[in-house]
């Protein structure tokens, strides 16, 4: 099972979700935690000045902007709608 790091902008943004949102988002990060590869999930490498971090969706406007930090880590970096790639 995948350990989860959060960084402080990650929180930031999570706390100011309605909580449907947030409850909807624990689901994928348990998900995520027990399953990366998950198809739900949609995770995918990003490109651009983002192309050293990883993201998976959320719900179709949503997404979570991670990066490995080991094999078994991964640190949630940003969670937001498409804008989050900005």
């Amino acid at each position: 099972m995948l350990c989860i790091k959060y960084k402080p902008s990650f929180v930031r943004q999570y706390k100011k979700l309605p909580k449907a949102l947030r409850e909807e988002i624990k689901e994928k990060i348990e998900l995520f935690r027990k399953d990366s590869g998950h198809s739900f999930l949609k995770v995918h490498k990003l490109h651009g000045k983002l192309q050293s971090f990883q993201s998976f969706s959320v719900n179709y406007e949503y997404r979570i902007v991670f990066e490995y930090e080991s094999k078994n880590t991964a640190v949630l970096l940003a969670v937001g709608n498409h804008d989050v790639y900005k």
